[in-house]
């Protein structure tokens, strides 16, 4: 164990605290209870460090702590409140003493609780699990949805009828066996199918992937992604409502244009030629179905990825609560399928580095958009893409919301945000600068960003950076 203060020191020059890290200062005391809570939620992320004596905002400071003076009696006591043994270091910093809290992970398909709450971390706070993750961490060591089997007692012949074994050479960039028993055990080998009673099952991984048509197997047809063109502002009148055919990864690239081939254009002039834009960017629609398509929950029925177009946004919604909270979707990234991600990446239809929604972003500041909204119900997670808005007719939110994509788009890129900045994200000339420095201090009451350097005093040179930075 022995913890160096070396190790201290690399702690506290992490970029934000996250999942498996985090320090309180706790100076002459911490409150039992809310160490147990603490507990609780990094063992059901897996383990991680709880460090007292240090401030949780950088450069975090050693302070020095004068709480727990007997670590070993309360090692006892956790122990007997939590019903798993945390282990307790005191480091002698050169600036103070820090206790050091050992959390081993959760074992695989438990979680820990507390007064009967589920606890884990979602950015500075402690919340209850949602019902998804609680689900899912119960099925650990069970098999996976993925695994399971969407049709089996397939001969050779109906494997290659159903799935459309050539498109994933071909985004494989791979050459196509030179017979039949290649085919089938490539696609054996990346767990699309299993060898089963003489024959194959195919796996829902394979059928929900490469499937010629969803329809022809019975369990997965509710999973194709349905696009739905709405007439106007609400969902009154239907144009259309189109649900997928195709397995995602051959269908991808299809689904993505069928969709931006509905988006409403405007008509623009530039030197006096007539053009139309589409009113959303390309990359955002494609970037937003991916991330609905690969972090849906897969266990939820009746319920599939949802495109909802109107006159004045495009709504893009998949089943299921994100693991981690929308206010860092933009700096934090975690997979709910892991497998799904990891094939679809090697097949180029996603990174999975989690800079999906930075490009959302990006795109919506070069466009002059409405910064995105990411919003979470009770049963699913939504994107919402807006169309074009001046400045003056956005509201409040809309101006909050903008900013602090905005300082947490520069803050990825080690760049802050200035009046300037937020300026020319709004394509606003200087003498808007008072109307920007409102949209700031809006955010700042907000709690979404603060001042890079609390201590500059000059307005002209003041800075920003997110909340959680």
């Amino acid at each position: 164990m022995a913890t160096t203060i070396q190790q201290i020191d690399a702690w506290r020059a992490a970029h934000s605290e996250h999942q498996r890290l985090e320090f309180k200062e706790a100076k002459t005391q911490f409150d039992n209870r809310k160490l147990y809570k603490y507990c609780v939620a990094l063992a059901n992320e897996g383990g991680g460090y709880l460090l007292l004596g240090i401030e949780d905002q950088p450069p975090r400071r050693v302070v020095g702590t004068a709480a727990f003076k007997d670590p070993v009696e309360m090692v006892s006591k956790m122990f007997q409140a939590l019903g798993f043994r945390v282990e307790i270091e005191e480091v002698q910093h050169p600036d103070g003493r820090v206790l050091v809290f050992h959390i081993p992970g959760r074992p695989r398909g438990t979680v820990y609780d507390f007064e009967g709450a589920y606890l884990m971390r979602a950015g500075e706070e402690l919340v209850p699990m949602s019902e998804d993750r609680l689900r899912s961490i119960f099925a650990e060591g069970q098999p996976d949805w993925f695994s399971q089997a969407a049709l089996t007692g397939c001969e050779d012949d109906k494997v290659v009828q159903l799935l459309d074994t050539q498109s994933y050479f071909d985004m494989r960039h791979l050459p196509y066996p030179v017979n039949r028993a290649g085919v089938l055990e490539r696609f054996d080998s990346e767990k699309l199918i299993q060898r089963q009673d003489g024959g194959w099952m195919i796996t829902n991984l394979g059928a929900i992937l490469f499937a010629k048509k969803l329809e022809q197997f019975d369990l997965l047809a509710r999973k194709a992604p349905r696009v739905i063109v709405y007439e106007g502002n609400n969902k009154l009148k239907t144009k259309l409502d189109k649900p997928g055919m195709k397995g995602y990864a051959v269908g991808y690239q299809g689904l993505v244009e069928f969709i931006y081939g509905l988006v409403p254009s405007n008509e623009v002039i530039e030197q006096a030629l007539r053009r139309e834009v589409k009113m959303f960017p390309e990359i955002a629609v494609r970037e937003l179905v991916a991330n609905a398509l690969i972090h849906q929950d897969f266990t939820q029925t009746g319920a599939s990825v949802m495109i909802e177009i109107y006159a004045d946004r495009m709504e893009i919604s998949n089943p299921g609560k994100p693991f981690i909270s929308p206010d860092r979707f933009i700096d934090e990234y975690q997979s709910r399928n892991e497998r799904l991600a990891d094939l679809m990446r090697r097949l180029g239809i996603c990174e999975e580095k989690g800079s999906g929604v930075d490009k959302v972003v990006q795109a919506a500041e070069v466009f002059q958009l409405p910064a995105p909204d990411f919003r979470v119900g009770e049963k699913r997670t939504s994107a919402i893409l807006f169309s074009h808005k001046a400045f003056e007719d956005m509201d409040r939110n809309d101006r909050i919301r903008a900013t602090y994509q905005h300082c947490c788009l520069r803050y990825v890129m080690n760049e802050k945000m200035t009046n300037q900045s937020l300026r020319e994200r709004f394509n606003l000339p200087e003498k808007k600068s008072e109307a920007v420095s409102r949209a700031i201090r809006d955010s700042v009451e907000a709690g979404k960003i603060k001042l890079a350097d609390p201590e500059q005093a000059s307005l002209r040179y003041r800075s920003y950076i997110p909340f959680w930075a």
